[in-house]
């Protein structure tokens, strides 16, 4: 917590931040290279979320366009219907935070996977296929690269480090919409993953975390 006597400009959009963790955290939040993997559910609040924290350079890799089934659980509106999500976002988060967000608006292949991701200081999984996730998983193992992965299913949620991560199998189902995805679980999944990615970033920390809606329990994994 950081010394009372030394009071942020009340008037900076970050003033609640930098109260709550310190300039010194501010500064150095705002120097981290952050590569997001996936603009969909958990990606689309986590990018907005990250930047009202802080970060200052994010890169969003998505290639998927905005569909009407997404308005419920992802955080675009009517009129980015049929739009890139990485545009419609970089457009949203300008318009939230005054700042410009790099996007890459293409799959991430075993191509170019070392180019996207080997400068990057921290990466976050939000990829919704098994074949997305174990891409990012492995080519973080070979650049060395911190990853974090942040999933969901049904009423079940993760946070968890490359490390030790299994990548898990797709969802089947018969219908993408007719998957169960609650809006909730969505948005506490988005709030753990952000706070465990500012811990690495801040102090080095590097905390797994699973979560139920149902009975609203988080735990801490091994």
């Amino acid at each position: 917590m950081p010394d009372s006597s030394e009071r942020p400009d009340p008037q900076s959009p970050l003033v609640h931040e930098a109260l709550y963790r310190g300039d010194e955290a501010l500064a150095r939040l705002s120097g981290a290279r952050i590569v997001l993997c996936g603009a969909g559910a958990l990606g689309s609040h986590l990018a907005e979320h990250l930047l009202r924290q802080g970060v200052r350079q994010l890169t969003v890799i998505d290639f998927d366009r905005v569909e009407q089934h997404n308005l419920g659980t992802q955080s675009y509106e009517e009129g980015d219907i049929g739009a890139f999500k990485v545009d419609a976002l970089r457009a949203r988060c300008y318009r939230a935070t005054g700042i410009e967000i790099a996007v890459v608006g293409q799959p991430l292949t075993e191509r170019n996977a070392a180019k996207l991701l080997r400068n990057a200081n921290l990466v976050l999984d939000t990829f919704d296929t098994s074949a997305s996730r174990r891409l990012v998983t492995d080519a973080c193992a070979a650049l060395g690269r911190p990853c974090l992965h942040l999933g969901m299913n049904t009423d079940y949620g993760e946070v968890h480090w490359n490390e030790g991560y299994r990548v898990p199998s797709d969802v089947v189902a018969p219908d993408v919409c007719a998957y169960p995805l609650a809006r909730n679980l969505v948005l506490l999944v988005v709030a753990l993953g952000a706070e465990v990615a500012l811990r690495f970033l801040l102090a080095g920390q590097r905390e797994n975390y699973s979560i139920t809606l149902r009975d609203l329990t988080i735990n801490r994994d091994r």
